[in-house]
């Protein structure tokens, strides 16, 4: 009975080795689907560095600005933009996929890692020669920095927003200036509105230095900050959405302002 036993108990083992064997390979986890941001063109030739420089394969520094956001854009070959037209790019924001891979050193060794910055380049551009994906990962990693990150988008896509979009927009934009006028005011006058805001913050650790940014925005009737229309990569670090201002009154109706903002940077000690 016992040798009975012991033969049963080898054939259903068996049998389960070679079910095992003949099923298929687990399924592969389908990849991320990319990011996707859509905004207003800049295009800045003053920015003449190397660095600078490598993010476009020599050409001048590109930037979606999508109202608070302005990304800085990385491209593997060189690509052209107008700027003031709408675009929509796809690819990798490069800290949203760095804070998703963690640092397991806890900022001991910088951050990110250049490990990250390896992944992100391989996620936005495989099959890249190892001397090229370690050119693109060290200028990844020389521009991201240290957190808080400047935001660099990894573009394997790219098109403007096609022409009845572009006359939709502006349609849309038209009502919305019908129902709310915009007006320049002055930056010491707009500062005497400010309610709720820091003008004074602590250097981010990529510009340890520190300074005065003098910030382009758009406030809106309610005295929010809706749109950063440019200045320095340090704008791009106040926490706009703390600021608020007394709303602007042109003929007795609230107004959308456009205005400098000045905020200073206290170096790093």
């Amino acid at each position: 009975m016992a040798h009975d036993s012991y033969v049963f108990c080898f054939l259903v083992l068996a049998f389960a080795g070679l079910a095992g064997c003949s099923s298929k390979p687990p399924t592969k986890p389908a990849a991320a689907a990319p990011d996707k941001i859509q905004g207003k063109a800049q295009v800045d030739v003053g920015e003449t560095t190397a660095l600078d420089a490598s993010l476009n394969a020599g050409g001048p520094s590109v930037y979606l600005v999508d109202g608070l956001s302005r990304y800085r854009l990385f491209f593997n070959k060189s690509f052209e933009v107008d700027p003031g037209k709408e675009y929509i790019a796809h690819g990798v924001y490069a800290q949203k996929a760095i804070d998703a891979m963690g640092d397991p050193d806890q900022g001991k060794n910088g951050y990110p890692l250049a490990a990250s910055c390896n992944s992100v380049v391989g996620m936005a551009w495989p099959g890249l020669s190892f001397d090229l994906a370690d050119s693109y990962s060290t200028s990844l990693r020389n521009k991201v920095k240290r957190f808080p990150a400047r935001p660099v988008f990894l573009v394997t896509g790219m098109e403007a927003v096609s022409a009845a979009d572009s006359a939709k927009q502006k349609k849309d934009a038209a009502a919305a200036d019908k129902e709310a006028p915009e007006v320049s005011v002055p930056a010491d006058k707009q500062r005497a509105l400010l309610v709720a805001g820091p003008t004074v913050l602590s250097a981010p650790l990529w510009e340890p230095s520190g300074g005065t940014a003098r910030c382009k925005v758009v406030i809106d009737e309610d005295g929010k900050i809706a749109e950063l229309d440019s200045g320095t990569q340090l704008c791009e670090t106040v926490p706009w959405v703390q600021f608020s201002y007394q709303p602007t009154v042109k003929g007795g109706h609230p107004v959308r302002v456009n205005t400098e903002v000045e905020v200073r940077f206290d170096p790093r000690k």
